[in-house]
């Protein structure tokens, strides 16, 4: 498969919703499968996480750590080209205030996810 022939937008923003906003392990688990190559490497600010499950302890524990409304929304539309794409989001309570703004970047081999960068932006001054 060709990058050419990939929707980016539609890979990050499945990542978004049925990886990081998922909040049933199982479902989590088979996007995952879906959405990642075998052995994939996330890169956090502190943290490398490397393959499916621990991806998806992150994920989870995350959730949990910032309670039931909180979830990860894409902000405009992912863009890509030669196996590399990226894609601008927010986070916070449904109905609060954004409590962080982000990028995920992503390197697609297959089709797949096989490395995320997740880079954080630093807080706005008030």
């Amino acid at each position: 498969m060709t990058t050419d022939n990939i929707d980016f937008d539609h890979l990050l923003r499945s990542n978004l919703e049925r990886v990081f906003n998922e909040r049933d392990d199982d479902k989590r688990r088979i996007a995952i499968a879906e959405l990642f190559v075998e052995g994939p490497v996330m890169y956090e600010p502190t943290n490398v996480v490397r393959g499916r499950a621990e991806i998806s302890l992150v994920a989870g524990n995350l959730l949990t750590q910032f309670g039931p409304t909180f979830r990860f929304v894409p902000d405009g539309v992912a863009v890509g080209h030669h196996g590399l794409a990226h894609l601008a989001w927010q986070a916070g309570p449904e109905d609060g205030p954004v409590a962080v703004t982000g990028v995920d970047v992503a390197e697609i081999e297959g089709g797949k996810i096989a490395r995320l960068w997740v880079l954080l932006n630093a807080p706005k001054s008030k």
